[in-house]
């Protein structure tokens, strides 16, 4: 959809993307043309305008976006039969959930850890944005109050060593990332400007660290890529990856987002990149249209997630679709028999299988990434065990 489809937001909300705008032209002026990764740090996490911190309705069906977490507890309780066992295998038994949207998935979470008895010792919600912090405590507090001696809120990775499992779910997508064309003499970043007062695009030669991580993504693809070739890299996923998983000594990092293969992401008939803008339920491409009231997103390069947590030492116990892992993880036993389900409960829960495992939904578009770290590999669960698509990466 083009973004002069959508629905003009009400005064209020324009006024203050209209701030936020001034906060990033006030700094294009300064310095110059920006690098894309700085202007969607800004649009999406710029201290009370940004995104995710400025307190607007996100998810659900009265935000923009819903996320695999607020369809419904199927997910969740699917997702426990794989936690359970690697919890089950250590001595100290930590969650680190991060970015934990409104919270329903720590509630769902945590109500089925304790339905198979592998409740952790402790529950960690890493999240940046204060608004949706509040959100979490509010939900959590209300709905499950005997797990509160047990949750604290991070602001910032742990430091000090601990066992368990990260879960990251639509998480790394949100990461800043930088932009590419690929010309006649290499590959060009596109910056941010301003031409009469609107944000656009410029191309120029990349900045030293981005050079060098281009170069290495076009010598390592099995084709190459064709002049005015467009797309995106994430060059902070090694280190953000190390930033919340280092410090994991035992233990699984599950990463769930929608993305793919190198191979895939980066194929010479998928020029124009995979940026994408949240508004109201509906998608489109132009990440300058009111910044501060679209989610920006990048499909995840899982390749490079997988090499990062290998020079982490972790090894790589499972890469699949989302309806493959979920069918691993026995998501037959997290519905039970439907036809036992009142009528309306069955509406609802047919609908989150349709919408988690359909290709046309997020079946086949959401991936699974699990990474392992001294782990009994005769205890974990078949959804770490089998081949799946670890061989695409």
């Amino acid at each position: 959809m083009r973004a002069q489809q959508l629905p003009p937001p009400d005064p209020e909300l324009a006024e203050h993307s209209a701030r936020l705008h001034a906060l990033i032209g006030e700094e294009i002026a300064r310095v110059g043309p920006i690098p894309f990764s700085r202007y969607m740090e800004l649009a999406l996490y710029a201290p009370g305008l940004g995104y995710y911190s400025a307190g607007l309705h996100k998810f659900g069906r009265r935000g923009d976006f819903i996320t695999a977490p607020e369809l419904g507890s199927v997910y969740a309780q699917t997702l426990a039969q794989v936690i359970a066992p690697v919890l089950r295998q250590l001595d100290q038994r930590t969650v680190l959930e991060v970015g934990g949207g409104s919270g329903r998935f720590a509630v769902d979470l945590w109500r089925a850890l304790d339905a198979l008895d592998a409740l952790p010792e402790r529950y960690w919600l890493l999240e940046r944005s204060a608004d949706l912090r509040e959100r979490q405590i509010e939900r959590l507090e209300q709905e499950v109050p005997e797990a509160l001696p047990r949750i604290a809120w991070l602001e910032e990775p742990p430091k000090e060593r601990w066992d368990g499992v990260l879960i990251a779910n639509e998480v790394v997508d949100a990461l800043p990332v930088d932009l590419f064309q690929v010309g006649a003499d290499g590959a060009l970043e596109k910056r941010v400007t301003l031409r009469d007062e609107q944000l656009a695009y410029t191309l120029q030669a990349p900045r030293a660290d981005l050079a060098s991580k281009l170069a290495e993504l076009l010598e390592d693809l099995p084709q190459s890529l064709p002049e005015g070739w467009e797309g995106e890299l994430l060059c902070s996923g090694g280190a953000w990856l190390d930033s919340v998983a280092g410090r994991l000594r035992d233990g699984m990092a599950l990463l769930v987002d929608y993305g793919e293969s190198a191979s895939d992401l980066y194929h010479p008939q998928r020029s124009g990149g995979s940026l994408r803008c949240f508004y109201r339920h509906r998608v489109h491409s132009d990440p300058f249209w009111y910044p501060g009231l679209c989610d920006i997103t990048a499909s995840v390069d899982f390749s490079a997630l997988a090499r990062a947590g290998a020079e982490l030492g972790f090894d790589l116990a499972s890469y699949d679709t989302q309806s493959a892992f979920l069918r691993a993880a026995r998501i037959d036993l997290a519905v039970g028999d439907l036809s036992l389900l009142p009528e309306m409960k069955r509406i609802r829960v047919s609908q989150q299988l349709k919408t988690l495992m359909l290709p046309t939904e997020m079946g086949e578009r959401f991936k699974v990434l699990a990474l392992t770290r001294q782990l009994d590999p005769e205890q974990l669960p078949e959804a770490l065990c089998y081949p799946g698509q670890r061989h695409r990466l």
